[in-house]
């Protein structure tokens, strides 16, 4: 059974910076593109970043972009990110997910973590 385990969440002030980590079991991890969405209460999934199976390529939301960056580690079936310069709207349960596609769609992702809350005070 595929798990995808999520972890690295907290209370941050603003400005502050976090690492969240993603192990997956079970799953043929270089053959999945890895993806961080967010949901904050009464908000829809959004998507955060993705990144190819072979880590090529990575898409970011325009929200993040140039503080949050998306990396794995094949050898260790880990997908990171690392959140810089975190901001009060950056509040939310984060969640990784795993894609035969590289897409931006969560309609694409079959697997899902549990996720991690991630909590930026002002």
């Amino acid at each position: 059974q595929v798990r995808l385990a999520d972890s690295g969440g907290g209370l941050v002030q603003a400005g502050g910076s976090l690492r969240l980590s993603c192990v997956a079991s079970q799953l043929t991890f270089n053959s999945y593109s890895l993806g961080w969405f967010r949901q904050a209460p009464g908000k829809e999934r959004e998507l955060v970043a993705v990144i190819s199976s072979l880590g090529y390529r990575s898409f970011y939301a325009n929200s993040v972009k140039g503080r949050f960056t998306i990396s794995r580690d094949n050898s260790k079936e880990t997908v990171y990110l690392q959140m810089d310069n975190l901001k009060p709207e950056d509040t939310a349960l984060y969640y990784c997910a795993a894609s035969r596609t590289f897409s931006s769609s969560t309609n694409d992702f079959a697997y899902w973590g549990q996720g991690t809350q991630v909590t930026v005070s002002s």
